[in-house]
């Protein structure tokens, strides 16, 4: 029999830690899964996060108001696509604020602004994907069509199709094996090119004309638009429109121990911060939960974390409780929630074992993200480790340190540095995914559980 040192430490399983949780854990993540399905989008995911707080008492915030009282909850809604949610403290937020931020936008295939062409009787759309894939992963993949499309008179349409077992999906083809020697010849990122992220959308052409119609499937197909949606081809260049995959959220492996699903980076990590923020009822410190936009094309626009709209609110609340925003950030601490990669034992030779977060060892903290020499990181000070390390242990979360790859292998980044050059005490902390990026990530339910424990506990902290 090995003796335990008393000196040396080790990340282990969660249930060699926490026994009894499996059975929360699972019933935890089927409500997960249903968020999942419902929220492919982020304009599905703020409209889901908006319901559930009108659901659990929270009100529209009013900068007009003169006076917040503990436990008075508010949620802000920025352009349909990111928000805010507030639950109002005993202590004025001077005392300090506890963050908690995730991003809800994921990568993705949008579609150009004149996307509608014809070639050789098939009718498609042109697309530009959304932040960092893997091209090659994307053809044959049933895809689903979301988004809002403005009319001519001002009127709208929000789409959602191919979700449904009745309705159409949709598909990019991918060549085949007997004719792909030359394909073969490119490298693993050439494989496919972004111009090549071609989308099937129709190949029938219109036969209710006398007349000869140049691009009768065009023609055919955008009819079909006109009837389904009353929109016309001039209306894309007034639209958001994004191709995710149509697959849903489902259990993996025997034990169904795992879930797969599209956007697990980052609602997996979204979605236990929601129920923390919902269930945090009358806390010391005003706990404030920001589900942001654009983090996977650099927290860029106004609904992205480079903008001012969850610093705005905060003025605005400063000034309701008549003191200063500054110092409000000076004695905050903010949970950067966002994933991490999990070691995956098949490509090992990309991770340094010693310091890479594993599948059901808790949720990770990170340090440190960035590339290279941390370029880019907000880099958490040994203070702030300290303390969020202290209340996992005091409240027996189960957590796991993580970094992103060997050194000069390795390297991204989150929303943290943006939050922490406020003068807030900020670090990464959320869920380890395999196959991060890709149509179908792959998340632990027990590290989905401890991570929702995680971030329940931190709203609750009063130091």
């Amino acid at each position: 029999m090995s003796r335990k040192s008393e000196y040396t430490h080790e990340y282990t399983h969660i249930l060699k830690n926490d026994k009894r949780c499996m059975d929360d854990a699972f019933d935890f993540c089927e409500d997960y899964k249903d968020f999942m399905n419902a929220s492919k989008t982020e304009r599905e995911c703020t409209n889901r996060i908006i319901e559930m707080a009108k659901e659990n008492g929270y009100v529209e915030f009013d900068k007009s108001i003169t006076s917040v009282s503990q436990g008075k909850k508010f949620f802000v809604n920025n352009r349909g696509k990111s928000v805010i949610l507030i639950t109002i403290g005993k202590e004025k937020i001077d005392k300090g604020v506890n963050f908690v931020i995730s991003h809800i936008d994921s990568p993705r295939l949008d579609l150009k602004p004149n996307p509608v062409y014809e070639c050789e009787d098939i009718a498609y759309f042109k697309t530009h994907y959304y932040g960092g894939i893997k091209k090659y992963q994307w053809p044959t993949v049933p895809l689903s069509m979301h988004g809002r499309i403005f009319r001519e008179d001002g009127s709208f349409v929000d789409i959602s199709l191919g979700e449904n077992d009745d309705e159409p999906k949709f598909i990019i083809t991918d060549l085949l094996p007997h004719l792909a020697k030359e394909q073969e010849k490119r490298t693993l990122g050439e494989g496919v090119t972004g111009e090549e992220l071609n989308i099937v959308i129709g190949s029938i052409p219109i036969i209710d004309t006398d007349e000869e119609i140049k691009e009768a499937v065009k023609e055919n197909t955008l009819k079909i638009l006109y009837e389904t949606f009353k929109i016309k081809e001039k209306d894309f260049a007034r639209a958001e429109i994004e191709f995710v995959p149509a697959s849903k959220a489902t259990d993996i492996g025997f034990d169904k121990s795992m879930i797969a699903a599209y956007g697990q980076d980052d609602k997996v990590c979204a979605y236990p911060a929601l129920i923390a923020e919902i269930e945090n009822e009358k806390p010391v410190k005003t706990s404030v939960t920001v589900f942001t936009d654009k983090e996977e094309i650099g927290s860029e626009g106004n609904t992205g974390m480079k903008a001012e709209y969850l610093f705005e609110v905060m003025e605005d609340l400063a000034d309701i409780q008549k003191v200063k925003v500054r110092d409000c950030y000076r004695n905050s601490i903010c949970l950067s929630s966002d994933v991490n990669s999990a070691y995956d034992p098949t490509f090992a030779d990309v991770f340094e074992k010693r310091n890479s977060s594993h599948i059901n060892r808790g949720v990770v903290l990170t340090k440190y993200t960035g590339h290279a020499g941390k370029s880019g990181s907000n880099d958490a000070s040994a203070e702030t480790m300290a303390k969020v390390i202290k209340l996992m242990d005091d409240r027996n979360v189960v957590w796991q340190i993580g970094e992103l790859g060997k050194v000069d292998i390795g390297g991204g980044g989150t929303i943290a540095k943006f939050v922490s050059r406020r003068n807030i005490d900020t670090i990464d902390v959320g869920v380890a995914v395999l196959s991060m990026h890709s149509p179908y990530e792959l998340t632990s339910k027990l590290d989905i559980y401890h991570t929702y424990l995680a971030y329940k506990a931190f709203l609750l902290n009063n130091n």
